[in-house]
């Protein structure tokens, strides 16, 4: 690896904790720009690298720096929304795969965002679940999981790809990424 790129790994990391308490007030949900972040790393950075960078995330929050959008420590794994927190890392590795031997277009860009966005939803919805479920006993856990932890962010999220696909492309930093 780069030591441009070891040097970039924590500058993901404080990127996407940013991103927490970056808000656009858009109703029904509030965007945050955290997603956003997650992706670009791994677009950036490649899959390991990326990953990296959001695991240090995590870690980061998980010894109580409250870089969560709700705080931190290690109580947050048992928080409804920690599952994705963890989706953050196979996002990131996820984005940061699908462009490791693809050029760096629009096209691409779109593609490597939504299964970024995918991963996240994927790992955070089945965690909310599980939790609802497991935790507070309600037997329709995954169609309310769906409904809150999914449905309500797909038209932010779609748009967070959108900006992804049309600015990334112009960066013009990304080098070949592994």
């Amino acid at each position: 690896m780069k030591l441009t790129r070891w040097s970039l790994i924590p500058i993901c990391s404080a990127l996407t904790a940013a991103g927490a308490f970056i808000r656009i007030p858009i109703p029904p949900v509030p965007i945050t720009l955290q997603s956003f972040f997650v992706i670009l790393s791994g677009i950036l950075l490649g899959p390991r690298a990326g990953a990296l960078s959001q695991v240090i995330y995590i870690l980061v929050g998980l010894i109580g720096l409250p870089v969560f959008s709700g705080g931190g420590g290690i109580s947050y794994v048992m928080k409804p929304s920690f599952g994705y927190l963890l989706g953050f890392v196979f996002a990131s590795a996820m984005a940061g795969y699908f462009m490791k031997e693809r050029p760096v277009n629009s096209f691409t860009v779109l593609i490597a965002s939504a299964l970024g966005m995918l991963m996240i939803y994927l790992v955070g919805t089945s965690y909310l679940a599980l939790y609802l479920y497991a935790v507070m006993q309600k037997s329709d856990a995954i169609s309310i999981a769906v409904k809150t932890g999914l449905v309500v962010f797909l038209p932010g999220d779609m748009i967070k790809c959108a900006i992804l696909a049309l600015v990334v492309p112009r960066l013009r930093l990304i080098s070949p990424r592994g």
